[in-house]
């Protein structure tokens, strides 16, 4: 938002814009007009408005269209607004005007002394809060112009393929119950070898009866 923003006025009446330029011009401030919501709008998306000063019933527009038309866009919602009526108390558009966002409602006929206090004010703390921002974004630029990028990090390490443990045998079934049954007979004994008796040669012996005569 430029510092020469200006404070656009926007009522359907010569006599009252002038009315009005007047009150305001000790702010020193640049003073805008406009005669329609349609006129204020198009100024406001230009970017140069810092503040409005609305007239609530404007011919042509419902009481607070100009205001739902600035807020729904971001380049000018929050531009501050001080909305102009020449009725008395209404309740419901005070509420409205309010729930809008509108900074401030003035009757007409205004008070010179206290409108200027209130658009000084309004102007002021808005044009603060656009050189905050602005200067906050450029430290975030900055910032993120110096930072170095951290390195990415390394994916995780693959886990080892390695074969699934074997599975356990399947329990073998216990052995069915033997039934009684007849002792075994003892084994045999081992068939051994009959010991026979020596037999005892007979000694040659020889007597004269046997030895032949010659």
């Amino acid at each position: 938002m430029p510092t020469d923003a200006e404070i656009l006025i926007v009522d359907e009446h010569e006599d009252t814009l002038y009315a009005l330029e007047s009150a305001l011009a000790p702010l020193g401030r640049r003073l805008g007009r406009a005669t329609s919501g349609d006129q204020a709008l198009k100024r406001a998306l230009r970017g140069q408005v810092g503040l409005l000063l609305l007239d609530a019933h404007l011919p042509g527009d419902d009481d607070l269209g100009v205001v739902r038309c600035l807020r729904r866009l971001e380049q000018t919602q929050h531009i501050p607004v001080v909305l102009l009526t020449g009725f008395g108390p209404d309740r419901e558009l005070t509420a409205a005007a309010f729930g809008l966002g509108v900074a401030d409602l003035v009757r007409k006929p205004v008070d010179p002394w206290a409108l200027r206090t209130k658009v000084r004010y309004l102007y002021d703390a808005h044009q603060r809060h656009l050189a905050q921002r602005d200067e906050i974004r450029d430290l975030r630029a900055r910032l993120t112009a110096t930072t170095p990028t951290p390195p990415a990090p390394a994916p995780p390490p693959a886990p080892a393929c390695t074969a699934p443990p074997p599975s356990p045998p399947p329990p073998s079934a216990p052995p069915p119950p033997s039934s009684p049954s007849a002792p075994s007979p003892p084994p045999a004994p081992a068939p051994t070898a009959a010991r026979l008796p020596a037999q005892r040669h007979p000694r040659a012996t020889t007597t004269a009866r046997d030895v032949p005569r010659t």
